[in-house]
């Protein structure tokens, strides 16, 4: 799958996610983007996933009809995540157009 990296998003996961392609939006110079204009840039990009650490996303933009999969990651800290990286790759695997997929990683 095409993936975007939304700002905040911890750039070691992208290890985890070899199998596919990943880029990060600082990389598309699009790390000033709103949500809104992010998710616009990135499906008229092509991206397939957008994977991101904003819990209140789907509260804040209309995701109905969108072409593009959100993965919302619950925890951003990179030494905590890297032990729950099978579930990121879990939900990036589950993606399906349009869908919203929650991965809870536990704050220790």
């Amino acid at each position: 799958m095409f993936i975007l990296f939304d700002n905040g998003t911890p750039s070691p996961l992208r290890h985890a996610l070899k199998n596919h392609v990943v880029v990060e939006a600082i990389e598309r110079g699009w790390d000033r983007l709103g949500n809104g204009e992010l998710i616009a840039a990135a499906e008229a990009a092509g991206f397939e996933v957008l994977v991101t650490t904003d819990k209140n996303m789907r509260y804040q933009q209309n995701l109905k009809h969108r072409r593009i999969a959100f993965v919302v990651i619950g925890n951003q800290q990179w030494p905590i995540l890297r032990r729950y990286v099978h579930k990121v790759l879990a939900a990036v695997n589950a993606a399906t157009p349009g869908s919203f997929l929650e991965v809870e990683i536990p704050y220790e």
